[in-house]
């Protein structure tokens, strides 16, 4: 066998998942964002700096303050999801490194410059990033990832003063009946996979 995952597990993280754009009113529990979170927090990151932040919103007023930053076409569909979430950036994770990268006294220091240290904040939280959306397929459930939105505006209405920067916003839940568009082609491997 080629892969190790059954051809089952192959369809539900991969071939058959898809981008949701309609969602069920079922809620997405508590134990489902934790159980999710147990996947995620094994993505890769460089020195273990593990920069993801998850941030929930849910529906009353962060919902509403959300809605005003999202594009014409992502409105809706994020006001209508059972769950939405704000994936950021921690640009202080190197305050954790003692913690997350004990064995190298010295980490923290290394990520002294405020650019360098968002460049790497921003990378290693979108590689967790991709980590969460099988995370949130492997819980059996949707995500509709969204880069139409304000990034300024939900950085300054939900962030300001600290230290969190948006990467993504991603509608979470059960997929309602016709929530996929059709699937667009992908590229063939031997357009992708090239020797150096």
């Amino acid at each position: 066998m080629t892969l190790a995952l059954s051809p089952e597990a192959q369809s539900l993280l991969f071939r058959d998942a898809r981008t949701a754009n309609a969602f069920t009113d079922e809620p997405v529990t508590d134990e489902q964002v934790a159980a999710i979170y147990d996947l995620v927090k094994y993505a890769p990151t460089a020195m273990n700096t593990q920069p993801l932040r998850i941030v929930l919103v849910r529906d009353g007023e962060p919902r509403e303050r959300l809605l005003k930053h999202m594009a014409d076409g992502n409105r809706d569909k994020t006001a209508n999801a059972p769950l939405v979430a704000i994936l950021a950036a921690d640009t202080d994770f190197h305050e954790h490194l003692p913690r997350t990268f004990p064995h190298f006294a010295g980490a923290r220091d290394l990520f002294s410059d405020d650019t360098a240290r968002e460049e790497a904040a921003k990378f290693n939280a979108t590689l967790q990033a991709g980590y969460f959306f099988l995370g949130v397929r492997a819980a059996g459930l949707a995500a509709g990832p969204m880069g139409g939105f304000d990034a300024a505006g939900v950085d300054a209405d939900f962030f300001e003063g600290s230290t969190l920067r948006s990467l993504v916003v991603v509608n979470l839940g059960r997929p309602a009946e016709n929530a996929w568009f059709d699937r667009l082609p992908r590229l063939e491997h031997d357009e992708v996979v090239l020797e150096a």
